[in-house]
This record gives structure tokens, C-alpha cells and sequence, in this order.
């Protein structure tokens, strides 16, 4: 942890973490596009879950086990965040994690208190596993395939947000040089990964057995 991540934080949360010029909002812009593209046809596909509100994210490579809050769109059509920095947030005009479709997971890197919640999250390498424990009791597991950085001005919201045929997740955070002028870092990193396995909700002890 630097000392000039501590100083950023300060401006960030002194500014009210203001989700209108914070870099993991979309711009206004992108609000019509992304409405359009979060919601999957319905395709026929052996490896996803059922609607099911995520409640719990786990990352065994940071030692992350961590509840999860839920996010929307500001009146200005950018994307909601999380208004701590110790939970990450689902943006919920998107797929659960696990359905057809690009899931998103929103969180803070840091604020004048310390580290946030995905303050590690550039440290993920090709490979390494993140799960999302669901409400219905199915935890949909995911492999990281890459991790990159964007520029705000360049975020690229359909290959975050947009349906590509598979199920993916999303892990997103602040990122880059921290503008003091603007309150806001320059850049967002980006956790891509794809879901490759789905464990079922155990069965209470005594359940009786499938014929």
C-alpha cells in the first residue's frame, strides 16, 4: 500500500465518492447502449444457474470472503457505486453471476481509512478462482482469464456489460494516477472471467435420495 493511494483516498471520500465523475460509473452516454445490451436472449446452455440474488464473494487468492450489496443506475445514467468502500456491489440491470450474460461486481479500491474491498484485485492472475456464493444456496464459480487496465475516457462498457453467448463475471475497481483536481482516479481495472463450474446447494442431512 502506498503512501499516495492513502492521500487519493482522503480526496475521494472527501468528495463524497460521487458517483457522476467516479471512474467506476459509465458515462451518460453509455446508459442507452447498456440497457440494451445487459439483458441475454434466451439460449439453451448446459453450465449457468437460475436467477438468484448473489449474496457472497470469494476469492481464495486474496483471502477474500465478503457479502455483496446491490447497484443500479443514477438518474444520470451512469452506473451506481457502492457507497462503502468494504463491500462490492452487483449491478443488478445485468445477469446474476452464473446466468447467460456479462454479471458485474462494482467495489472500492480504497478511501482515507485504508485499503477498500478490491484494493488487491489487480494482483489476480490468469487462473485463479473467484466465486459468488447465490441466495438460493448454488455457488456459480468463475476462472480468471485476464486482468487489464482502461483509461475513464476508454472504458470499454459493452465488453464489461454487453452479452457475448457465455456467462461471464466481472470484478471492476478504480485504478491508474488518482487526479487531485477531479477527486477521482483516471482509471479502472478490470477482472474478466468466465464461469466454469456450478455447485449445487447441499442437501439438508436426511433429505431423501432422487429415485
Amino acid at each position: 500500500m502506498t503512501v499516495g493511494l492513502l492521500v487519493a483516498g482522503v480526496v475521494l471520500v472527501t468528495t463524497g465518492l460521487q458517483a457522476s465523475d467516479h471512474p467506476l460509473a459509465l458515462p451518460a452516454s453509455s446508459a442507452g447502449a447498456l440497457r440494451a445490451s445487459v439483458v441475454a436472449p434466451a439460449v439453451p446452455r448446459a453450465l449457468d444457474t437460475s436467477r438468484s440474488t448473489p449474496v457472497r464473494l470469494r476469492i481464495p487468492a486474496l483471502g477474500m470472503s465478503t457479502s455483496i450489496g446491490t447497484l443500479g443506475l443514477n438518474v444520470d445514467g451512469t452506473v451506481q457505486v457502492p457507497s462503502g468502500t468494504t463491500q462490492p456491489g452487483w449491478f443488478d440491470l445485468g445477469p446474476t453471476p452464473g446466468q447467460l450474460g456479462s454479471a458485474v461486481l462494482l467495489g472500492h479500491v480504497d478511501s482515507y481509512r485504508g485499503p477498500g474491498v478490491f484494493f488487491e484485485l489487480r494482483t489476480l492472475a490468469t487462473g485463479d478462482q473467484v466465486d459468488v456464493d447465490l441466495a438460493d444456496g448454488d455457488t456459480a464459480q468463475f476462472t480468471v482469464n485476464s486482468v487489464a487496465q482502461f483509461s475513464k475516457q476508454e472504458f470499454p462498457d459493452q465488453r464489461v456489460y454487453g452479452y457475448h453467448g457465455s456467462s461471464a463475471l466481472q470484478l471492476v475497481t478504480c485504478g491508474g494516477v488518482f487526479d487531485h483536481q477531479t477527486g477521482s482516479y483516471l482509471s479502472n481495472v478490470v477482472v474478466f472471467t468466465s464461469l466454469t463450474a456450478v455447485a449445487p446447494a447441499a442437501k439438508p442431512a436426511g433429505s431423501p435420495r432422487a429415485a
